[in-house]
């Protein structure tokens, strides 16, 4: 792993916390095979989906991704979403779970973009490359000025890509830098960042952080977390679009989407039902760069860093967008098992 790979100090131990209501073991063991059930059906169903052409392909991902997250007892609740909007736009948010790729599918898809290791595993690789994954090469620098290309060409030609710029999973208390580089692309093709923030709430409205995947935390302990909760809501909330032309640059474009993120992420000061993580209320957090590293901010690359899902997950326009929607969410969520 490189260095300038961005790090959280959140842990399963300071940071998360199941509160509320628990499911009893049988509804928990039910709940993780309709998952498994709704995964599988959704990656045998994609191909045919993308063959005819005819089919509402994003209403479908949306439609697969809901029921993916209900299997797992997650109600979804937008807020705010727009309608329909022609064009293409990059969709940025904070990132807390592996849940992150469905949710805002669920909602809004868009292209994925995933670790190069991804492509090659079997099953799972020629599905998401079939699928319109965009990869990147996490440990070479010098790739990054072409993924950062390849995003430009897919907006310029209207289609959504979803990225998670912290660079890796925090609890949901506090969050990390947005790293620029990706708002490069945003630039290079002239279309708006959509921001969005992503919240989790127990049956009682307090802000949850059962679903947190952070530090050393396993999928296989992460999921039990989250089918143990009664009542879990996973909202999206959308933030007013952000025009590349309004600002300088890359990094200003960045710095305000962080800040509108960061307002939204507890805004009602309801207190979290983790009482540690102190670290993660004020965090201090920057990549270290390596020596002699030049181009765009390496840390901008982090959307794809230690402890994150792969970043957004797919759906372009035209046929591809459910088999990117559907290999693209299994992979995001199969990618956290090997991380």
């Amino acid at each position: 792993m490189s260095a300038w790979l961005p790090t959280a100090p959140c842990t399963p131990g300071d940071c998360v916390t199941v509160a509320g209501p628990r499911a009893g073991v049988a509804h928990r063991v039910l709940r993780l095979a309709g998952c498994l059930t709704v995964l599988v059906a959704g990656v045998l169903v994609a191909p045919l989906v993308r063959a005819l052409a005819w089919l509402p392909a994003e209403r479908l991902v949306r439609w697969w991704s809901r029921l993916l997250l209900a299997s797992l007892g997650v109600r979804v609740r937008p807020i705010a979403a727009p309608g329909r909007q022609a064009g293409g736009s990059l969709l940025v948010s904070n990132h807390v779970s592996w849940l992150d790729v469905l949710l805002v599918a669920a909602v809004r898809p868009g292209r994925m973009l995933a670790k190069t290791e991804v492509g090659r595993w079997p099953v799972l690789g020629p599905l998401t490359s079939w699928g319109g994954t965009i990869f990147i090469d996490r440990d070479r620098l010098r790739a990054l000025p072409g993924t950062v290309e390849e995003i430009a060409a897919a907006l310029r030609r209207g289609e959504r890509v979803v990225v998670f710029p912290e660079g890796s999973t925090w609890c949901g208390r506090g969050g990390g830098r947005f790293r620029p580089a990706l708002f490069e692309a945003a630039v290079r093709a002239d279309v708006p960042v959509q921001p969005l923030t992503l919240r989790y709430r127990t049956a009682d409205g307090r802000p949850s952080t059962a679903p947190a995947f952070v530090g050393e935390d396993g999928l296989l302990a992460s999921m039990w977390r989250v089918v143990s909760v009664r009542g879990l809501t996973a909202e999206v909330e959308f933030l007013p679009q952000l025009p590349p032309a309004l600002f300088p640059g890359r990094r200003q474009l960045a710095a305000a989407a962080q800040r509108v993120v960061d307002r939204r992420r507890l805004p009602d000061g309801a207190p979290s039902d983790a009482p540690g993580c102190a670290a993660c209320a004020h965090p201090v957090e920057r990549p270290v760069r390596g020596p002699g590293a030049s181009g765009p901010d390496p840390a901008g690359a982090g959307t794809v860093g230690t402890g994150t899902v792969g970043t957004g997950v797919a759906a372009g326009a035209g046929a591809g967008v459910a088999g990117a929607g559907v290999a693209g969410a299994a992979a995001g969520v199969a990618a956290e098992a090997g991380r």
